[in-house]
């Protein structure tokens, strides 16, 4: 599609490409600087913040949540300890929103109670945060924010077994 961009899409593609690329060795630098436990100096820089408290909550990073080969998803950080879920979510770009960023991090929380058969109701607590723009927006969902997903997921998944199971 190239031969149709006019040089400011041109741009505005290397560009995206570029961000894309940082953002791959962002996330690269700190899941090994989490791994490594390597606190970062105190400060309000989106990285920093994403570091020093992955590190403080002894989180996993880079986790694979996997339902089935259709509904599956990698989360940035995770723990699951004394009942609490938590899962923080590292955004390197300026773009997107936030509402669709949390909702991704329900689909990660839904994933996970339906990987590992927790229901819910039984969490005591889930938070789940997005880091970006030097910020952390903060997200409590509860067992009626979670279900919903969880009973859309299996459903579709059934759905589309099915249509596997007729070609």
């Amino acid at each position: 599609h190239w031969l149709r961009y006019d040089e400011d899409k041109a741009i505005e593609v290397y560009n995206n490409r570029k961000a894309a690329e940082l953002g791959t060795k962002l996330h690269q630098w700190a899941k090994d600087t989490i791994d490594l436990g390597i606190k970062q100096p105190k400060s309000k820089k989106t990285i920093y913040s994403y570091v020093n408290d992955a590190i403080g909550f002894k989180m996993d990073t880079e986790v694979v949540l996997f339902y089935s080969e259709r509904f599956f998803g990698t989360a940035d950080a995770i723990c699951f300890r004394n009942g609490v879920l938590r899962i923080h979510d590292l955004k390197t770009g300026k773009n997107g929103k936030i509402e669709d960023h949390m909702e991704q991090l329900e689909v990660y929380a839904a994933l996970f109670c339906l990987e590992y058969r927790i229901k819910p109701g039984e969490l005591k607590g889930c938070e789940l945060r997005i880091y970006q723009n030097d910020e952390i927006i903060y997200l409590n969902p509860t067992a009626e924010d979670i279900l919903p997903v969880m009973d859309k997921i299996v459903h579709l998944n059934k759905v589309l077994e099915r249509l596997d199971g007729e070609v």
